[in-house]
């Protein structure tokens, strides 16, 4: 605190110990079902208070860009028998001649969607004329366009289901607040506040909690050899790894302001991703994702080693082209000033499958560590950089827990050394100065002129009289 003009330390304002007022308080929320209430009804009113968030978050649904976002909470439809069904709320957006309609389900905190009760939801917007159903939960999907729910796809032919994370809803609120910027103030202070809302444990709008009750049984069958592929229990810690990817991905475009991936097999489903992963834990019991974020050097590939209880990140970045062998290897390690001396490189050479690798530390003091052995001569073809780091055991977010310490590696691995490589890129082809000198030099004529009239009588005639 500032000294006052006479010397002594004024007393404290009791505003610097009051809490702020907040327009969407978590205070009071006790039941699972008024969180529910609480959290679909401020979304839905900040949706229709802020157009700006509201248009980014519902674009990729197909909605058109409409001057007002009509937003209603628990709406009613009377079905066969009497009996009311009541969603969540609806979203109706209308631009010229075309009108986009949906409704909403929402969950929060550990619950689950219902299948049933969506099937029941998309037969409403069918017969309504509705375009299709949003359902919001804690569950995360690598898209809209993916649903956590089992439903009979004959249910999706008139209708669409799309579906969002509360992680990706608040990912979308931070991005649009922090970098897209929202024109009005006032608007801009209602998202904030959202923000806030989503953000705190009271309103049962989480993230991503943990890898699930049976994270710690499939360590242990991993590290005895004792893992079974087809159990229920390992099919359900690659279903959470597979969130956790998604999660990861989202908590990074929050920092960057980029839409970070997880690429997969061309035409590749969910369910042959899950099969895929699930093999790869039996055979080596890793947990293998990759993160990809706009214009980096390279993809970020997460390695999670249950036998070694160890998670390392890993960046893979080409070796110049213009260089000989340990030029390229002192192009790498001028870029990694800052790094630390026990992050791994590799060095990859063509034709052959062993590749070089040592300490950063070592490679500063003797950079020739990183030459083929049998061939110094031979030409690196790129490096690997990986950071390994003992694994999270807690269970939940707290400090040591697993999806803490694994996602601060992930986010400092990429804020302390992959934003700041740059890939090589060829020079640019340049003009000699001996092509110059002959550009500017006179050019010899290519036209012969033609002969004079004397010259041409002079000549003897050719052929006979006759002719």
């Amino acid at each position: 605190m500032t000294p006052a003009a006479n010397g002594k330390t004024p007393a404290a304002s009791p505003t610097d110990r009051w809490p702020h007022a907040r327009l969407l308080p978590t205070a009071g929320l006790r039941s699972d079902l008024e969180r529910e209430r609480r959290a679909s009804s401020c979304l839905l009113a900040v949706i229709h208070g802020v157009p700006e968030f509201g248009h980014a978050l519902l674009k990729e649904l197909g909605a058109p860009k409409s001057s007002v976002i009509e937003t209603y909470a628990e709406v009613r439809f009377e079905i066969a028998g009497g009996k009311t069904i009541i969603p969540d709320g609806a979203i109706v957006c209308q631009r010229g001649a075309k009108r986009w309609t949906c409704l909403v389900e929402v969950k929060t905190g550990s619950n689950d969607l219902k299948d049933d009760q969506v099937a029941s939801y998309l037969d409403i917007a069918r017969e309504h004329g509705y375009d299709g159903v949003l359902t919001i939960s804690n569950q995360i999907t690598a898209s809209s366009s993916e649903s956590p729910v089992t439903l009979d796809g004959r249910k999706l032919k008139r209708v669409c289901l799309w579906h969002f994370s509360w992680w990706r809803i608040l990912t979308e609120a931070l991005v649009q607040s922090r970098h897209r910027g929202v024109s009005d103030p006032n608007q801009a202070w209602i998202l904030r506040e959202l923000i806030h809302y989503l953000g705190s444990e009271g309103s049962g709008a989480t993230g991503f909690e943990d890898m699930g009750p049976n994270w710690v049984e499939v360590r242990k069958a991993v590290a005895a050899g004792t893992l079974r592929q087809n159990d229920a229990p390992t099919r359900a810690v690659a279903q959470h790894w597979e969130q956790f990817t998604q999660y990861l991905c989202l908590s990074l475009s929050q920092e960057l302001g980029r839409v970070v991936t997880s690429p997969r097999h061309r035409k590749q489903t969910t369910a042959e991703r899950l099969a895929e992963v699930i093999k790869k834990l039996g055979e080596s019991g890793e947990l293998i994702s990759t993160l990809r974020v706009p214009d980096a050097v390279g993809d970020l590939q997460i390695r999670a080693d249950l036998r070694a209880r160890q998670t390392s990140i890993s960046v893979a970045v080409d070796a110049p082209g213009d260089r000989r062998a340990k030029p390229r290897i002192n192009w790498m390690l001028r870029q990694l000033p800052d790094a630390p001396d026990d992050l791994k490189i590799e060095a990859s050479y063509p034709s052959a499958r062993q590749t070089i690798p040592a300490a950063l530390g070592q490679a500063r003091e003797d950079p020739a560590r990183l030459l083929y052995p049998s061939d110094p001569t031979r030409e690196a073809k790129s490096f690997v950089m990986t950071q390994s780091r003992p694994m999270g055991q807690k269970r939940g977010r707290d400090e040591g827990s697993f999806v803490r310490e694994t996602s601060a590696q992930a986010v400092g691995f990429y804020r302390d050394l992959v934003q700041n490589l740059k890939p090589w890129q060829a020079p640019a082809p340049k003009i000699t100065s001996s092509t110059t000198a002959v550009i500017d030099e006179e050019p010899e004529p290519l036209i012969v002129p033609l002969e004079s009239d004397e010259t041409q009588s002079a000549e003897p005639a050719t052929g006979s009289s006759t002719d």
